[in-house]
């Protein structure tokens, strides 16, 4: 693919990189997100990292396929570079690239998922030069050395509502508060759970109104199907609305009192952090590092996974009452602040660079 004028002018001198974050997936991730927040805030803070491949913003600080071929000569001052994967299809090339083509790299993995890894994975992670783990319960099913360094979230791309558009009027749909669940439509996402406790509410709080964001692959449309079934059959097609995958999420978190978060499995997931630092109250299961965001009782609730019942009840005692819903909002957004913002994050994994180059010197 030819890069644009835009994506020539985001690109930046491989000689001048000390740090190269590769992003082997052109859909929208978790782990995507992740990459295009924290680059701007590592650079910022003088660490010099950029992005490589596809799927990425056209303004995101970035290097090319061909300046692979560069990496055999180290930046001015260093010995290596560091390769940050986040998958195993970036673990396996940051391999090949040190152990086969003999390239001076460090590699670094990040690891957000909460389940046993594979053999495949676990032999790759064994070859990393250092390991950071995004929760503690990610760290738990790791079997080597590794830091904890929790997510954080761009406070200036993710803010409370300021006007007309950040509220629910401006979307032309029914009812005075809305509630939402964004995310891949999927039994894993817990979708369903959401859905089904809509159907059971809804009815019983005429003010709201349910929003879902989020693709729907082909592979999980007969699940949506049915869902949208279901909600058609309960009379409430138009107060449970699917929006589809929209180009910018950030006004729809403003414009929610309440996010639910229903996950059945994550890693981390960073969509609470999101609607907490929009000012919105949020309940959650206990998957990924939810837990580990929500003070319980002040900035929302949290649930165990997969029971649905329980994720009805925590939703019906903040529809109930808006007014606490939005106190819980304000709470919420001071909370984040205090605690997540993604400079600590960015910080934090510059002390890992600075181990890895062992350059005291090479980044902020």
């Amino acid at each position: 693919m030819t890069a644009s004028p835009d994506m020539d002018a985001a690109r930046v001198d491989i000689a001048d990189v000390d740090v190269i974050a590769p992003n082997f997936k052109r859909r929208l991730s978790g782990v995507t997100s992740t990459i295009i927040q924290l680059i701007p805030t590592q650079r910022a803070l003088g660490q010099r990292v950029a992005a490589l491949g596809p799927g990425l913003p056209a303004d995101l600080p970035h290097i090319r396929f061909r300046d692979l071929f560069s990496l055999w000569r180290p930046p001015v001052g260093q010995t290596h570079r560091v390769w940050h994967a986040r998958r195993n299809t970036e673990m396996l090339p940051g391999i090949i690239l040190r152990d086969v083509l003999r390239m001076p790299l460090k590699l670094l993995f990040t690891s957000a998922a909460q389940r046993r890894h594979s053999r495949y994975t676990k032999f790759l992670i064994r070859r990393m030069d250092a390991v950071i783990a995004t929760n503690a319960r990610s760290g738990s099913f790791l079997e080597v050395p590794h830091t904890v360094i929790r997510h954080g979230v761009d406070l200036e791309r993710f803010r409370p509502p300021a006007g007309p558009e950040d509220t629910i009027a401006a979307t032309g749909l029914p009812g005075k508060y809305l509630v939402g669940c964004f995310g891949r439509v999927r039994h894993q996402k817990g979708t369903d759970l959401f859905v089904r406790a809509m159907i059971e509410l809804l009815p019983r709080f005429p003010d709201w109104t349910a929003v879902i964001s989020g693709r729907i692959t082909p592979e999980h449309k007969a699940f949506g199907d049915g869902l949208k079934a279901e909600i058609a059959a309960a009379g409430l097609s138009g107060r449970v609305v699917f929006l589809g995958e929209v180009d910018d999420i950030r006004p729809w978190y403003r414009r929610l009192t309440l996010y639910v978060a229903p996950s059945r499995n994550e890693g981390f997931g960073l969509t609470p952090l999101e609607a907490m630092a929009s000012q919105t109250a949020v309940v959650t299961s206990d998957a990924g590092a939810y837990s580990e965001m929500t003070i319980e009782g002040e900035t929302g609730s949290v649930v165990p996974a997969g029971d649905g019942a329980a994720l009805t009840a925590a939703i019906k005692r903040y529809m109930a009452d808006p007014e606490q819903t939005l106190a819980a909002g304000r709470k919420a957004l001071d909370h984040v602040r205090a605690a997540f913002a993604l400079e600590r994050e960015a910080l934090a994994i510059g002390q890992v660079y600075r181990g890895l180059l062992g350059n005291e010197a090479a980044l902020q």
